[in-house]
């Protein structure tokens, strides 16, 4: 990058206006996730932060820096959750007007902490995108400033006094920094600080798989739109990265790692190991990519440092989060097997497992000549889990690994037994409804009445939506009319039926 761009971003950190509301955060080791990673692994907890997150630097700098006639209209912003509350802690700071465009489907325990701070909440439309429209709409109206999340100079600016703190706080070699990515605004400003003093630190992005907008954008060379965003990790659940930070990204990040749903929940369990406190899933990202570099790289002995960007955590999540940390952390791993309906194969079965724990297990009757099983079994790591399934396709004819099926992991394994052989035209298909009034409703009145509810699963994970398997029996000359359908919902789906959990269990 031009260095008079970095000299341009290096000013704009180094007079950055965050310390009347932000804490200088800790650079803390994590001794057992050190100890586990046979590297040195430091933490930078954004989520001590008053508001739990590091938001709250980059909207402060922004808002700080505006004209005393533009403070005294007001600003304004769209959110569903931590830059919300930085806009609305730096408008009480200021004595400020602040009005927040939240969607409709955003849980009452963020917008009542944005509430508390003194800010305007306004209700707009069931994502962010519309809620952002919206919030434009208001400001042109209104004449009232909009705070960007991330797309802003000054924000990233903001968010880049955590690099500038870091490389004050240690100041031996560093191999790495791992940052969270959502739109870009935290990585944008923590690499402009960084690389301008310290090239040779890799800075490392992290997006999950399922939110993936940024490594997609680096690989084609310009900004791509996605069509949907996985909701789990709701605080990087960003359709498009912004101009700015797409531009800052190109030249200045080394390389961006894409993690799942379990490495996630297993990274929060190691931040709680450690620390005893709770991250939430986008601020537990960066944790989640360092152990998969690490491991991908074999890496011994470096210093590896991850921030720790958020912790506004729904309780109701705590039981997903633990349910699955132990797949993420390779430390369980689910089979489905085949055995025959006579006596003793039960106990063959059994003794294939040995003495490794079972943490889960289901039977059921298939017919006079065989039965399934679903089995959840503790292992030690990866060799352990491979050693277990080789064990099992060595004594049985019919085994099948649904360590990686997400429909088994989140609906099956809750449902062994509901097989249905005399159902016709079962079409299965999961989807993400939003936590809202009225979904369900929704959802069955677009239903044409030839067509029959077969299945019905539903689990809550405690985020923004919930989680549907649903079967439904639609005659062959209706697969127009019903792909309508599905396309004309506005939920996020996924056909389920070539799953073999489902033709295993449910079919």
């Amino acid at each position: 990058m031009h260095e008079t761009v970095l000299n341009d971003y290096l000013r704009r950190i180094l007079t950055a206006r965050v310390y009347d509301v932000a804490e200088e955060t800790p650079l803390e080791r994590a001794r057992n996730l050190s100890a586990k990673l046979g590297n040195e692994a430091l933490l930078k907890r954004e989520d001590l932060q008053s508001v739990f997150s590091f938001k709250l630097r980059g909207a402060y700098n922004k808002m700080a820096k505006l004209p005393a006639e533009a403070l005294r209209r007001g600003v304004i912003a769209a959110s569903a959750g931590n830059h919300a509350q930085g806009v609305a802690l730096a408008a009480a700071k200021l004595g400020c007007r602040a009005v927040i465009v939240m969607p409709v489907t955003t849980p009452r325990i963020k917008v009542e902490a944005v509430e508390a701070r003194g800010a305007q909440v306004l209700f707009h439309g069931e994502s962010y995108d519309e809620a952002y429209a919206n919030a434009l709409e208001i400001a042109t109206r209104d004449g009232l400033t909009f705070v960007h999340p991330y797309d802003d100079p000054d924000v990233i600016a903001g968010q880049g006094t955590i690099g500038m703190e870091i490389l004050r706080q240690h100041s031996g070699p560093i191999h790495a920094i791992f940052v969270a990515i959502g739109g870009g605004g935290l990585i944008s400003g923590i690499a402009a600080y960084v690389k301008a003093l310290r090239p040779e630190v890799r800075i490392i992005g992290v997006e999950p798989v399922e939110s993936d907008a940024m490594a997609r954008s680096l690989k084609e060379g310009k900004r791509v739109r996605l069509e949907t965003v996985g909701l789990f990790a709701d605080g990087v659940a960003v359709k498009q990265v912004g101009v700015e930070t797409f531009r800052l990204c190109r030249e200045l990040v080394d390389e961006i790692v894409l993690v799942n749903t379990d490495e996630i929940c297993a990274a929060i369990k190691d931040v709680f190991e450690d620390t005893r406190s709770i991250l939430e899933p986008s601020g537990a990202l960066p944790i989640a990519g360092m152990k998969r570099y690490a491991e991908r790289e074999g890496m011994k002995g470096e210093t590896l440092v991850a921030v720790a960007c958020g912790a506004n955590m729904n309780f109701n999540r705590l039981r997903f989060v633990a349910e699955r940390a132990e797949l993420g952390e390779q430390r369980e791993a689910l089979f489905a097997a085949t055995i025959p309906e006579r006596p003793g194969s039960f106990r063959r079965f059994c003794s294939i497992l040995g003495d490794r724990q079972v943490t889960e297990f289901n039977y059921r009757y298939s017919s006079p000549e065989r039965a399934h099983v679903f089995v959840g079994v503790e292992v030690r790591d990866r060799d352990g889990y491979r050693s277990l399934l080789a064990d099992l396709k060595a004594e049985l004819n019919e085994v099948l690994d649904l360590t990686g099926n997400e429909m088994a992991k989140a609906h099956i394994r809750h449902m062994v037994g509901g097989r249905a052989p005399e159902i016709q035209h079962e079409r299965l298909y999961s989807f993400e409804f939003p936590e809202k009034p009225g979904a369900l409703r929704q959802f069955l009145e677009r239903m044409s009445g030839n067509w029959n509810i077969s299945l019905f699963h539903y689990r809550n994970h405690g985020s923004d939506s919930g989680r549907v398997l649903a079967g439904i029996q639609v005659p062959p000359e209706e697969a127009g009319a019903f792909q309508r359908f599905l396309d004309g919902l506005g939920y996020r789906y996924s056909d389920e039926n070539a799953n073999p959990a489902y033709q295993l269990f449910l079919r």
